[in-house]
């Protein structure tokens, strides 16, 4: 749930990408608290619905179903850093119990905005993408006023066949632009790149047929990797995870995907990326095996977490 509040999140707007994980697991749990989501969203509710929550009741609620153990005294921080860019953005309204209230009347509290809560219904569903977009006509993304420049910061991505890609700026598509230019044309030669996912496009470059030829599960789903690359000599289908605050192919991860590309009839690669060793170590402990790991700095080497498979010494230059 909370990697499909994340990605709701970033969807409507909200800068996720520079908070640590921490941090990003508590904007989403304070957001699914507030709207009283805890495995369902059709059962989101807001200020329509007469929803509001008190920063204490939020984190009685993420107590109570996602296993955490946040002390009460840690109200402020609710309101201070879990909930702010949400109330920025407009998705989440304060006061909503009581408008005219101060800020220390008991009778405050956080709601979901209406319009938004119409939204939420509909992840997971095939109306997504279009309730999305009629959304987004009324509503600025709060990343792209707090950035403003950002509707001309791009990075130019060259795709095998000479053809050009631009990303939105930032650490994670700055990996993924390595990815698909250093990583690919080293390990996995003759590569047809069929899915790169931008932060603010999730869909930016997809080659829907060809995936579905592979017997790839439903392109709609919100669990897709960041990159998804197809070797046809090797009949090899790279899953790639381009981290920079989150989402390494960790046991979970590998199982989620493993089970939903059960269908697939390639075999199925899984590569977890990092931009240097430093934040490779923050992962280490997460990285499932039978997986590999490339980092961006030093391009021309994997870590294999592949057990004996691939035991053995290497040529010396010494005769």
């Amino acid at each position: 749930m909370l990697r499909q509040a994340l990605e709701i999140l970033e969807a409507a707007g909200v800068p996720v990408e520079n908070k640590s994980e921490r941090a990003q697991e508590r904007m989403a749990m304070s957001f699914l608290a507030v709207a009283g989501v805890a495995a369902d969203w059709k059962t989101a509710r807001g200020l329509d619905e007469k929803r509001f929550l008190k920063t204490r009741e939020v984190i009685q609620f993420i107590n109570a179903n996602f296993d955490e153990n946040i002390s009460n005294g840690s109200y402020d921080d609710i309101r201070r850093k879990d909930l702010k860019l949400l109330v920025l953005a407009g998705l989440v309204l304060k006061s909503a119990g009581n408008p005219n209230a101060a800020t220390n009347d008991p009778t405050r509290g956080y709601s979901i905005a209406p319009d938004f809560v119409r939204l939420i219904k509909l992840y997971g569903t095939d109306k997504w993408k279009s309730g999305l977009a009629v959304f987004m006509k009324d509503h600025q993304m709060l990343n792209e006023i707090l950035a403003g420049k950002r509707n001309i910061e791009k990075i130019p991505v060259l795709l095998p066949g000479n053809k050009k890609l631009e990303l939105t700026a930032g650490k994670h598509n700055l990996l993924q632009k390595q990815i698909i230019e250093e990583f690919l044309p080293r390990f996995g030669q003759g590569c047809l790149l069929l899915y790169v996912g931008d932060t603010a496009n999730k869909l930016l470059f997809l080659e829907k047929k060809a995936l579905e030829n592979l017997n790839f599960f439903e392109l709609s789903h919100d669990e897709l990797p960041d990159i998804i690359a197809f070797q046809p000599e090797k009949n090899w289908l790279f899953l790639i995870e381009a981290v920079h605050s989150s989402g390494s192919i960790s046991e979970k991860r590998m199982l989620e995907l493993s089970r939903l590309t059960q269908n697939c009839t390639a075999e199925i690669i899984y590569v977890t990326a990092f931009l240097t060793k430093t934040d490779f170590r923050k992962w280490a402990a997460d990285i499932a095996w039978e997986t590999e790991v490339w980092i961006a700095a030093n391009p021309d080497h994997l870590i294999h977490f592949d057990g004996f498979k691939f035991l053995g010494p290497y040529e010396s230059d010494k005769k």
